[in-house]
């Protein structure tokens, strides 16, 4: 019976097992708790499975279950900003950065593989990708967790008002409320991804190939040439961050390129979009881990960089945290 069971769990909830991470991803903006909130839920929906009377879908059970699981876990008001998230640009490229307010935790990023199911329809794969697009999962830990599942809930995830008041286990009017409150937050949050070319875009991944080239041999012009003139350069550790060539461009010269043969750098996809598993040469000749560098990339050029500088997310990408030189 246990193994009927758990075939027939299985069978029902395990179709949903990646958008309910990538779902659990947006409300935290965290890798790893994402991973323990969706093991949370499915042990939940474990527990209660033979009491669920199919009155809904699976699918609208579980969101049920991954909402509420999410609002316990964020009830104390946690947020993970970015950098850009803190306070303004900085206008001097050559001062030392600033470190962070005490005890901050810094958004991370995502592999596609965990959130993004490439065998899917194309325009699902799209819409999948632009959900968890750096800038949307940066703009929404700005909300407080009741604003940002209802606006994920209606806006992200397109449920209509009830169904998104059903999951919440409130009114129609609250999740109006919470809406109203939530779309005024993000519009001064002013996001502008629409220009990002999609990862497959052959010209984009030629300006991946040209950062991670320019970089390897410490180009600093040829990395110039490749920002936007409004590019935004941001790196968690650090609340300074820069808007706009001018300041980018001097702080990455000054601070980053080095000599040739400091960097060398891995392609990957993150958050929907291009990005690079950076490592930087130390002093026994090794390549260490350096970032996780997220990339927003139209056609022809740079317009945000952004660098998550874990070493840990490198084991949770599958990759290695030292290579040899």
């Amino acid at each position: 019976m246990a193994e009927m069971k758990t075939d027939e769990f299985e069978a029902a909830t395990g179709p949903h097992r990646r958008e309910l991470y990538a779902y659990c991803y947006r409300m935290t903006g965290s890798l790893s708790e994402a991973e323990d909130l969706v093991q949370e839920v499915y042990l939940r929906a474990w527990q209660a499975f033979d009491r669920f009377e199919r009155r809904s879908s699976v699918r609208t059970w579980m969101y049920r279950i991954a909402t509420n699981t999410c609002l316990s876990a964020l009830q104390r008001g946690r947020r993970r900003p970015l950098p850009s998230g803190l306070g303004p640009p900085s206008n001097d490229p050559h001062g030392l950065p600033d470190p962070p307010p005490a005890g901050v935790l810094w958004l991370e990023p995502i592999p596609d593989r965990l959130v993004v199911d490439e065998r899917a329809d194309p325009a699902e794969v799209v819409a999948a990708r632009h959900s968890v697009r750096v800038a949307l999962v940066a703009a929404l830990q700005l909300l407080p967790a009741r604003q940002r599942a209802a606006l994920i809930l209606c806006e992200v995830l397109d449920l209509p008002v009830a169904e998104a008041a059903g999951l919440m286990d409130v009114s129609v009017a609250a999740v109006k409320s919470l809406l109203q409150r939530a779309r005024a937050r993000l519009d001064q949050a002013a996001l502008s991804d629409a220009d990002i070319a999609e990862p497959t875009d052959e010209q984009a991944r030629r300006v991946l190939d040209q950062y991670i080239a320019a970089f390897e041999r410490s180009d600093a012009a040829a990395i110039e040439r490749l920002l936007a003139n409004d590019a935004v350069l941001e790196m968690t550790g650090t609340s300074t961050w820069f808007s706009g060539k001018a300041t980018c461009t001097p702080y990455i010269t000054e601070q980053a390129v080095g000599h040739p043969g400091d960097w060398i750098a891995v392609p990957l996809r993150a958050n929907g979009q291009l990005a690079a598993a950076a490592y930087h040469l130390g002093p026994d000749e090794a390549y260490h881990a350096f970032a996780i560098v997220v990339l927003a990339t139209t056609r022809t050029h740079l317009s945000r960089i952004t660098l998550f500088g874990d070493p840990e997310l490198f084991r949770r990408f599958g990759l290695a945290t030292l290579l040899p030189g």
